[in-house]
């Protein structure tokens, strides 16, 4: 993972209270039989979620449900996290599914040259040679590199999420230069 990169979330979303919100992972599935859940996180550190004791809890198009973390621990790749109003096994399936969040205000401020995945979605990209290719619509971690999509007119564009690719990001006009082909 590049330097540059410092935590990966998948999308900002507005918040009842208009504070926007930034999805941090979503339940996977029951954990054990004492109302545990297994969340898998979005974040490019297993265990960033355990920094924060309050979760919102819900889904894209609905409502955030405000939750204090009653415990929860890493475990390899995915979070097993206890939480309020959840006894038992039955009660923690009925969150599978859901998406956690955090206020966009509570994570850590990024040093120069690093960026949240929520704050280039949407951004539109365009090329050296002044060709607008679209928008950020999402962003793949593959392994080697992590991979923008930008849609645009025609078919989805790839593009290495790489220091000599990626140029200027201008978070107040919402642009980000590339030098890459809009044929390639």
């Amino acid at each position: 993972m590049p330097s540059w990169l410092s935590v990966l979330v998948h999308k900002l979303l507005p918040s009842s209270d208009s504070e926007p919100m930034v999805i941090m992972g979503r339940v996977a599935s029951a954990f054990g039989i004492r109302g545990w859940v297994k969340v898998q996180p979005f974040s490019e550190y297993v265990d960033s979620l355990l920094d924060y004791k309050t979760w919102y809890i819900g889904h894209e198009n609905g409502p955030w449900r405000e939750v204090e973390v009653v415990q929860c621990e890493a475990h390899d790749r995915t979070l097993a996290a206890q939480l309020p109003d959840c006894p038992d096994r039955n009660a923690a399936e009925k969150l599978k599914g859901f998406l956690i969040a955090v206020p966009r205000s509570s994570l850590p401020v990024q040093q120069e040259g690093e960026y949240y995945w929520a704050d280039l979605i949407g951004m539109t990209v365009i090329n050296e040679a002044g060709e607008t290719l679209g928008a950020v619509a999402e962003l793949l971690e593959t392994g080697a590199n992590d991979v923008l999509i930008v849609r645009g007119q025609g078919a989805d564009i790839l593009i290495p999420f790489l220091k000599n690719v990626v140029g200027k990001v201008d978070f107040v006009a919402k642009v980000m230069h590339v030098d890459w082909s809009a044929d390639l």
